[in-house]
């Protein structure tokens, strides 16, 4: 019985992915733009004096760019098919894809978008929901199912020339 009761906690407590504060490391996250494929967007990541994660920048659409990313890797986050991915969250309107991947060095990742209002929101983002993508296109695989993650980004790819700016608190497992 005790055993039954310590697994049921274990398995309902919330991981933390990533709790933004004051002593937070921008060296953590590390910045992916299209120049990568000759665009010019310009995407930038810091921490603010309220110890927030700030991804901004502005997205060009020149020399067939148009996105920018920010992206987290980290060891192993043991998942089951029905977690789920909580952000607390401030955008600006605007949609932004959220993306995981399973393996680091996967070529694809498993993705969604969301829309953002302008105000603090959580999004929830259920794992099985992920559907796999590479370059825009979407994959003939199955939706995420793996029994982990070792990597989220967040990036912008609207399809036309804006600033953004992604303001990011709390990011966990629930």
């Amino acid at each position: 019985m005790k055993l039954t009761l310590l697994l049921i906690f274990i398995f309902m407590s919330d991981t933390i992915i990533y709790d933004f504060n004051k002593d937070s490391s921008r060296s953590d996250w590390r910045i992916i733009n299209d120049g990568v494929m000759g665009g010019e967007s310009q995407g930038k990541f810091y921490i603010d004096t309220e110890g927030n994660g700030i991804f901004e920048g502005t997205i060009s659409l020149e020399n067939n760019g148009g996105f920018s990313s920010v992206r987290y890797g980290f060891d192993k986050i043991n998942v089951n098919p029905q977690s789920t991915v909580s952000i607390r969250l401030k955008g600006d309107g605007k949609n932004y894809q959220f993306r995981i991947k399973d393996k680091y060095n996967n070529y694809y990742s498993y993705i969604t978008t969301f829309k953002t209002t302008g105000e603090w929101q959580t999004i929830d983002i259920k794992l099985s929901d992920l559907y796999p993508s590479f370059r825009g296109r979407k994959l003939d695989l199955q939706n995420f199912n793996s029994n982990y993650f070792e990597e989220i980004v967040f990036l912008i790819a609207n399809k036309k020339n804006e600033s953004f700016k992604l303001t990011l608190d709390k990011i966990e497992l629930i």
